[in-house]
């Protein structure tokens, strides 16, 4: 019974005409080659290299029988490999960077769809520097990087929305909207009790640059709590206000443990990027990680 590593071999030899070539390409030992073609050699009843000074020579009936296999050969290789790589994306441990403030909303949702996965927060510019300089795989960033070192894909969009609580009166509050009467809006929730994940409140700043055309918001926070999903948690569960990232929301939207207050159309989107370094390993990985968050983003 022909052996399958004979072929491999002599696909190798044949390719390189060297008996050294072949064996460093096979990880082998010359003298393994030289075996498994004189075994080859003996299983079809014909000589297939002729040895000359410097390497080795195909004959007539090598020539024939690469024609006859070559094709065959390697579809089953590309079959073999292509098994290879699938058993070890999915068995492999992936190191997948993101804000700890979008992990509860995306980053918890690749849990199950991979064995294995190691988790870090950190913000965009260090995530870049983290996939580009290969020390974790992928990262979910708000901001897209160009390199040749990585690549990206945008996987959705999201926007800042202003949620309450189910205790919050929101009825004249939706009635001062379609006033557009900026101040009285303004100053309606400058009353609420406020809750923030950032003592610094930039990303309220951005909205009332954005809405209200006002670099500095008059309103002060009450409660600060450091963990966008335990911040949002809080408020579902007592009565005040929020800035958060529709998509963190979502799921207590859903559930109609929090409210839209506004969503205003002046609030601009943001692209969410999936990003990875370039690895042929990760390919199948990133294809199916890409699925995951466009799926959570539409």
């Amino acid at each position: 019974m022909v052996n399958l590593e004979w072929y491999r071999t002599f696909k190798s030899v044949y390719k390189n005409g060297n008996f050294s070539l072949a064996a460093q390409e096979l990880f082998i030992s010359q003298p393994a080659v030289s075996q498994q073609i004189a075994m080859l050699e003996a299983h079809v009843g014909y000589k297939l290299f002729n040895r000359k000074s410097k390497g080795v020579d195909p004959t007539e009936y090598a020539k024939l029988l690469n024609n006859l296999i070559i094709d065959a050969l390697d579809r089953l290789e590309n079959v073999e490999n292509g098994f290879r790589a699938k058993a070890f994306n999915a068995n492999r441990l992936i190191t997948i960077g993101v804000s700890k403030d979008f992990y509860s909303s995306l980053g918890s949702a690749l849990v199950g769809k991979f064995d294995y996965i190691d988790f870090s927060f950190h913000e965009n510019e260090a995530l870049f520097e983290l996939v580009n300089d290969k020390k974790i795989d992928f990262a979910i960033v708000t901001q897209q990087f160009d390199t040749f070192d990585t690549i990206s894909s945008k996987v959705g969009v999201i926007k800042q929305i202003i949620v309450g609580s189910r205790t919050v009166e929101q009825k004249d509050f939706k009635e001062l909207l379609k006033t557009n009467d900026h101040e009285t809006i303004e100053q309606w929730l400058n009353e609420q009790v406020w809750f923030t994940h950032d003592a610094g409140i930039p990303h309220v700043k951005l909205f009332w640059l954005h809405v209200f055309d006002k670099k500095r918001p008059a309103i002060i926070p009450n409660y600060i709590i450091p963990s966008e999903f335990e911040m949002l948690s809080t408020v579902a569960n007592s009565t005040g206000v929020a800035l958060t990232w529709n998509c963190n929301a979502k799921s207590f939207l859903d559930s109609a443990n929090l409210q839209v207050l506004w969503d205003s159309k002046k609030m601009p989107e943001t692209a969410v990027f999936l990003l990875s370094n370039k690895n042929d390993n990760l390919k199948e990985a990133f294809k199916k990680m890409e699925t995951v968050l466009q799926e959570i983003l539409e």
